[in-house]
């Protein structure tokens, strides 16, 4: 148990209504009875040892990356990392990187097909390589960290472009963290990347911006099983591009960039003969520019929409895009990637709530309100509670895309969320007479995730009946939310639990809900 989750076990295990001398006999009683052997001790000293060196490893392999990373792409070429380890130890361990090769290819299907490292294949690559080597391990790994740092040679001006341009996609990972479920700061995040790195790299260049997603064609599959619709631009070209839908059978090269899953640089748009252009009111001389579409890639390197800029409103042009320019948007198309899909996460964990709240609100009238709330960073490393769905006593749901926010230090009636938070643990409380249960949704590594504000009333406690139906719900709701989690791993191979699902190549998550408990029926069968 961490100091959090022993408070409130034994918060939980007390009471509200207990006075404070039998506080203090059960916490005499509790250390009086409390013993750990010198083994548990020792074992309990091993795993924070433990932790705390992977935590170190991790945040030296992540600051390897990143310095390999100079043009903040987000992933690196696997058979430059290969030619460069083939080096190390004089080339003695060349048959422990193909081993160690192998054995990475294994754990991410997709690399043997893209070639590229995420930070996390590649510390799991070199951890790999290390372990092929005989001897200490740390050892081994120390020295690999030397050996790939002394092969990164960065001038002072590229790192303080590279630093800038980290702060730039952080800021839209951050538009995601802290947006609920609305896409639009995340638009407006990545548009501002762009125009920035523009302005302080890219000799000031005049562009046009704009994303568009793949959707299932079903108005006009004769034109395509999958069309382009455009969801965000800059503002100048909104009234040409937005919500505009691209075809295959029309002219573009948006379809070939996602058909082979590189970025398609056009130079002359004038020369090219195969643009489509959405202001029809363009004057035939003044289209002229450079063109550059970028796939879109999520964890598992399948592409599911575009990322596109032109110049065809800059009056220079002799203006190109540099190498180094075009790797820096395939970190913005990186760090968007990362920012919708985390959108994505979280409606489906709502989508989950909605339908685990519709399958209990029947069958536990004793329940008066129950309110969603999911955990986003806060100001100062501090976190906040995101209000995304209130459930009245009738069952009537208001979801939130615009979230209330709320702050520990501005919300002290409501401090049993943010130690159920915590603690991740089951908090009970009383609110002006009130009575609540708060419930965590756990991620993967058991932190929380979202919290379950239940209200019932004046009532102390739930009637047994109902007690066992809020469990049911409750075991359901996280099992689909693991499952959901689960899925977004880079090392999954994408899967669908029925075959409605896959057919539609859609997930219609709240589908997960009632496959569990069906599953849970099954088993008591």
């Amino acid at each position: 148990l961490t100091l959090p989750q022993f408070v409130q076990l034994m918060d939980n295990f007390v009471g509200e209504d207990i006075s404070l001398p039998t506080v203090k006999r059960l916490t005499a009683f509790i250390k009086g009875e409390y013993k750990q052997t010198k083994e548990e001790k020792m074992k309990q000293l091993e795993k924070v040892h433990r932790m705390s060196h992977m935590a170190q490893r991790k945040q030296l392999l992540e600051a390897l990356f990143e310095k390999w990373d100079s043009n903040a792409c987000g992933s690196l070429d696997l058979k430059e990392v290969v030619a460069v380890l083939s080096r190390f130890k004089g080339g003695m361990g060349r048959v422990a990187l193909m081993k160690a090769k192998e054995q990475l290819c294994s754990r991410y299907p997709q690399l043997s097909r893209v070639g590229k490292l995420s930070p996390k294949a590649f510390q799991t690559f070199l951890e790999l390589f290390a372990s092929e080597f005989t001897g200490n391990e740390d050892e081994t790994i120390d020295n690999l960290v030397r050996f790939l740092t002394t092969r990164v040679e960065k001038s002072h001006t590229g790192s303080l472009q590279s630093s800038a341009r980290r702060k730039w996609l952080q800021d839209i990972q951050q538009a995601a963290e802290t947006s609920g479920t609305s896409m639009e700061p995340v638009y407006k995040a990545v548009f501002k990347a762009l125009s920035q790195d523009m302005e302080a790299h890219g000799d000031n260049k005049r562009i046009s911006a704009y994303i568009a997603l793949l959707e299932e064609n079903q108005l006009s599959p004769e034109q395509g099983q999958v069309l382009l619709r455009y969801v965000a631009c800059t503002a100048d070209d909104a009234p040409y591009v937005l919500n505009q839908v691209l075809h295959r059978d029309m002219k573009g090269v948006s379809f070939a960039a996602i058909d082979q899953g590189k970025p398609i640089y056009v130079p002359r748009v004038e020369l090219h003969g195969n643009i489509h252009f959405w202001n029809s009111d363009r004057p035939e001389e003044e289209r002229k520019g450079l063109l550059l579409v970028l796939p879109l890639h999520d964890a598992h390197w399948r592409v599911f929409g575009i990322l596109g800029l032109d110049t065809l409103q800059d009056q220079c042009e002799k203006s190109i895009f540099l190498s180094h320019e075009i790797t820096f948007y395939e970190g913005v198309c990186h760090a968007f990637s990362k920012a919708y899909h985390h959108i994505c996460m979280r409606e489906n964990v709502l989508q989950v709530a909605v339908t685990a709240l519709d399958w209990l609100y029947p069958r536990t009238p004793s329940i008066h309100t129950v309110t969603t709330y999911l955990v986003a960073p806060g100001k100062d490393k501090n976190y906040a509670l995101c209000e995304m769905i209130t459930t009245d006593n009738t069952g009537q749901k208001e979801i939130h895309s615009t979230p209330v926010v709320l702050l520990r230090e501005e919300n002290l009636l409501r401090d049993y969320l943010f130690k159920c938070t915590d603690s991740s643990e089951v908090t009970l409380t009383s609110v002006h007479g009130e009575h609540h249960i708060a419930v965590p949704l756990h991620d993967l590594s058991r932190k929380t995730l979202g919290i379950f504000d239940i209200s019932i009333g004046q009532n102390k406690k739930l009637p047994p009946e109902e007690q066992k139906d809020l469990q049911k719900m409750l075991k359901m709701a996280q099992a689909a939310c693991s499952e959901i989690l689960q899925r977004s791993l880079e090392e999954t191979e994408p899967t669908h639990v029925l075959e409605a699902e896959r057919m539609a190549n859609v997930r219609h998550t709240g589908i997960l809900f009632h496959w569990f408990m069906l599953q849970e029926l099954r088993e008591c069968v």
